[in-house]
């Protein structure tokens, strides 16, 4: 069947800030959906309320609407324009939630509203636990023993009937929110109590727990014809019992069996059918008892899902965007494949390569956080790694999550401690798998891991492999390495960094050289969806080592954009939003634009985004022979955030062209030290500091500054390692925690502004003129982390005199570093004194912000800038904000409960909205200024 022609407008519900548990998966799924959607000349309308990611820009839809996700909103959108469809499955659950909600109050009846690609019945089946496992046992799909409670007394009876241990599941929550394992009869009534109250709808699954048990999921499209296909298989290395969004996963599944397989996929198109009658995406996870391959059903999701965007990253079939021509109308059989634009999408992908996805946590920034890993999610963001065997790519995806680790282990940050090896294997949270390589090393026999993890013998044997060429390698030094065994050692994704630790006595660079001289060279092969049956006309690459390098570079002038690696506070989709319209704007000045980066949730990291991508970690070694094989004309490090402004030195070093402002005016800015005496040179007032590298250097500082001292290291984002101390002992205790968690690096002592305001400026310059973008005015004081406060843009209570003074300051700091694109300058305001606290020369996180509030392209313009082939006179630059709009901070504090939620100069916050106001009477801004700011006297 063609599409449905009488839908000429969708509405596509977004899912809102960033939260653990629901990230820019949903984001990327919704840009997709929406491109696909304007490919069928069909309006697209968006509602989401969150101004970092791509998916509210005017490049993905025609009409966004950056307003809260409530009823009301949507009923005044259909209210200003003719919608004939709503598209709810790009959101999670967040959208899905509010689709019901405004379905119950009748409103897409009263506006001659359909919902397409999911049926709001199979919603309802799938989300209440005990309809689901009805449904499964009506059609014959086994289920874990299980008992719905609804009260406190009917948790008690169904798990004396159960027996322990057991699992609490409650019913429409996300990421696993309020539910857990009991493992005994004493802890079961706290857990039951709380997972009551995280349920909407006061309604828990008391379940019986197969712990140990191995995890699977599918990805399924099904279309109006009732054709379904498999998009990926999914095995996850850590056994039940962790949430998947928690664990490490492999694509496709390592071991399990084809009985199994075919058994699994008949149970899944099965559950599917049994829903619902809807055309779209859907995600099913099984557990398999690896004693008898007896399978059970987890959980269907009739959307997509956080594994779609893995899927479809990992297989190079775009789901969301098949699953929205789906939606309209469109069978299988009648589209094409976008990879080989010859085979229908009706085609089930093959691949010839491995997908590992790794999760990426910051624990550290929730202190005191119960971190061990369970049912509820806890990571916030991963990183994906293609390569042709299992432990390349985990490897890979090791060297990609921007911990400070050059693969797995063989670094020199092993641990030696049996002890506290076991502890981690036994209680598992973000290092086990660090731990089990270590344990391997200490000669732990693979049973007695197995026994401890339940992860799979075949996993750990491969691991084990690891340790035993370890060994092998350090019976020669680099110069008598046999060839095939160098060849080895890098087909198993080992970094030259790893191999220069296991010799020791060279450098990295040394160990480069070397296996230049063999001809051991990296190669790129093409995901194709087709293991090379058909060839593939989307340039899309990952890495290996063996023959034919699939990446054959073009004469075209190129510029190569450095991605910002996997999510994490402190450095988000805002990034990803920045390359993304980098990689527009080089396209728009002729330059082939090229990606690199790792994130598998992102849009930047989708094949049509670049001319070319590399699906390959944000690390030296992968980056510079990308280089290597392209020879661009520079590379730009300002829009990945910290992650590729870390590249610049090794760029700089290289003599590799860095686009935009040179290394040396990125590291003043970025050297706290330098900073300030450039500050002093230009006659600008700044916090008295100084430089410390111990904790007697740091009290002695302290003392001439001047207590209470902001303390902090050098070259960091988010404000790691942060802290307002006021007496020696609290500051001798800071600095060595410091210096303990990031060896090597100085600590900066600043006399902390009391009580002062914060403020920002975002500003693009030219080498000629400078472009204030715009300048927020914080709700929260000094000493708040700029990503934790609720900003305000214009400022709404600055003088004209603070005003002047920034951006007298804003166009100092721009010349004076020579800034060529973006620049984002932090203030603090004392007494109508400005006093600059930092600048970054780079795309910050409020540029998005900015960007959406006056809708202005700014990063495009900003780009083309650095590129050097617009100056700012040739934009003529409309701002259409009226009123204020207001950045607000969004948290996941509840995912840890048991941790002190007061806010500090280190950010906690995983997402932000944006609320725009007419004035300041609105009774919005003025209770949250009531809220925020009762330590002002105004």
């Amino acid at each position: 069947m063609p599409k449905d022609t009488s839908i000429k407008s969708i509405l596509i519900i977004g899912s809102g800030p960033i939260i653990i548990g629901q990230a820019c998966e949903f984001d990327y799924a919704g840009s997709q959906a929406a491109l696909s959607l304007k490919d069928e000349g069909i309006e697209v309308s968006i509602i989401n309320s969150n101004p970092a990611t791509i998916m509210t820009d005017k490049v993905i839809a025609d009409h966004v609407y950056l307003k809260p996700l409530t009823v009301a909103s949507i009923e005044e959108i259909l209210q200003e324009r003719k919608i004939d469809a709503v598209l709810p499955t790009m959101g999670g659950q967040t959208a899905l939630n509010l689709a019901i909600e405004a379905e119950e109050r009748g409103i897409w009846e009263k506006y001659n509203v359909r919902i397409v690609g999911v049926d709001t019945a199979a919603i309802e089946k799938t989300e209440n636990r005990e309809a689901f496992r009805q449904l499964m046992v009506d059609i014959g799909i086994g289920v874990a023993k299980s008992k719905i409670a609804n009260s406190f007394l009917e948790g008690k009876e169904a798990a004396q009937e159960i027996g322990f241990p057991l699992v609490i599941r409650p019913s429409y929550t996300l990421g696993g929110y309020g539910g857990g394992f009991v493992h005994k009869k004493e802890d079961f009534d706290a857990a039951l109590s709380h997972g009551l109250q995280a349920s909407p709808t006061h309604e828990v699954l008391v379940e019986q727990a197969v712990l140990g048990w191995k995890e699977y999921e599918l990805e399924l499209l099904r279309d109006n014809k009732d054709n379904v296909i498999i998009i990926c298989s999914i095995e996850n290395f850590d056994p039940m019992g962790i949430h998947t969004g928690d664990s490490i996963t492999v694509a496709p599944a390592m071991t399990l069996s084809d009985r199994c397989y075919q058994d699994m996929r008949n149970q899944a198109i099965k559950m599917m059918r049994a829903i619902g009658n809807f055309a779209g995406g859907c995600n099913v996870q099984f557990s398999v008892n690896p004693a008898n391959d007896e399978i059970i059903a987890i959980e269907i999701n009739p959307r997509v899902s956080r594994s779609s965007a893995l899927a479809s990253k990992a297989t190079g079939y775009p789901i969301a965007k098949i699953a929205a021509k789906l939606a309209i109308g469109y069978n299988l059989d009648e589209l094409e494949n976008q990879i080989t634009k010859t085979t229908s999408a009706y085609f089930e992908p093959t691949i010839d390569y491995v997908i590992v996805k790794v999760p990426r946590w910051n624990f550290d920034k929730f202190k005191g956080a119960n971190t061990e890993l369970g049912l509820q999610m806890k990571s916030v963001g991963e990183v994906m790694a293609i390569g042709r065997s299992f432990i390349e790519a985990l490897q890979k995806a090791c060297q990609s999550l921007e911990i400070g680790r050059a693969g797995l282990g063989a670094d020199g940050r092993e641990n030696r401690n049996i002890e506290d090896i076991m502890h981690k294997l036994e209680h598992p949270s973000w290092d086990r798998l660090f731990a089990i390589k270590d344990a391997l090393r200490m000669g732990v026999p693979i049973e007695s891991v197995r026994k401890v993890t339940k992860i799979d013998k075949w996993f750990l044997n491969q691991i084990q492999e690891l340790v035993t060429l370890e060994q092998e390698l350090k019976r020669y030094n680099l110069n008598n390495i046999p060839k095939d065994i160098f060849l080895t050692v890098k087909q198993k994704g080992f970094s030259d960094v790893q191999i220069a630790w296991i010799l020791g006595n060279v450098t990295e660079d040394e160990v480069y050289d070397r296996r230049k001289e063999l001809g051991l060279n990296r190669v790129y092969k093409m995901v194709d969806t087709c293991a090379a049956e058909f060839p593939a006309q989307t340039p899309y690459y990952y890495s290996t080592y063996e023959g034919e390098n699939e990446s054959r570079p073009s004469d075209k002038k190129k510029i190569i954009v450095l991605g910002s690696g996997p999510n994490r506070i402190g450095q988000g989709i805002e990034f990803d939003y920045s390359c993304v319209h980098g990689l527009i704007a080089a396209g728009q000045e002729g330059y082939e634009a090229i990606m690199v980066n790792c994130n598998p949730e992102t849009v930047s990291t989708d094949f049509n985004m670049a001319d070319k991508l590399y699906f390959e970690p944000v690390f030296w070694e992968h980056v510079r022979e990308i280089i290597d094989l392209e020879k661009p004309e520079g590379v730009i490090v300002q829009l990945g955030g910290q992650t590729a402004l870390k590249m610049a030195e090794k760029l700089h070093e290289k003599g590799i062209k860095i686009i935009g402002t040179s290394y040396d005016n990125m590291d003043i800015a970025e050297d706290r030290g330098r900073f300030s005496d450039l500050l002093k040179e230009l006659n600008i007032p700044y916090p008295r500091y100084g430089v410390a590298e111990d904790a007697e250097e740091a009290i002695k500082v302290a003392s001439e500054v001047g207590y209470p001292v902001l303390v902090r290291p050098s070259y960091v984002l988010g404000g790691q390692g942060m802290s307002i101390v006021i007496n020696d002992e609290d500051l001798e205790r800071a600095v060595v925690k410091l210096l303990g968690d990031l060896p090597g690096n100085r600590v900066l002592i600043d006399h902390f502004l009391d009580r002062a305001e914060e403020a920002e400026s975002d500003s693009i310059f030219d080498g000629e003129d400078v472009h204030i973008i715009g300048l927020m005015e914080h709700i929260e004081p000094a000493g708040i982390h700029s990503g934790d406060s609720f900003s305000v843009l214009p400022p709404f209570n600055l003088s004209a005199g603070v005003i002047a003074k920034m951006e007298e300051y804003t166009e100092k700091l721009a010349r004076a570093l020579d800034i060529r694109g973006l620049m984002n300058i932090q203030f603090a305001i004392k007494n109508e004194d400005v006093y600059v606290i930092e600048a970054n020369p780079r795309a910050s996180r409020t540029v998005p912000f900015i960007a959406k509030a006056y809708d202005v392209p700014y990063i495009n313009i900003a780009t083309k800038v650095m590129l050097g082939t617009k100056k700012l006179k040739d934009f003529t630059i409309e701002r259409k904000l009226e009123g204020y709009a207001i950045k607000e901070p969004v948290f996941s504090h509840h995912k840890f409960p048991e941790i002190q939620k007061e806010l500090g100069p280190e950010m906690k916050s995983t997402g932000e909205a944006i609320r725009f106001i007419k004035s300041l009477e609105d009774p919005y801004f003025i209770q949250l200024y009531k809220e925020k700011s009762m330590y002002l006297s105004k």
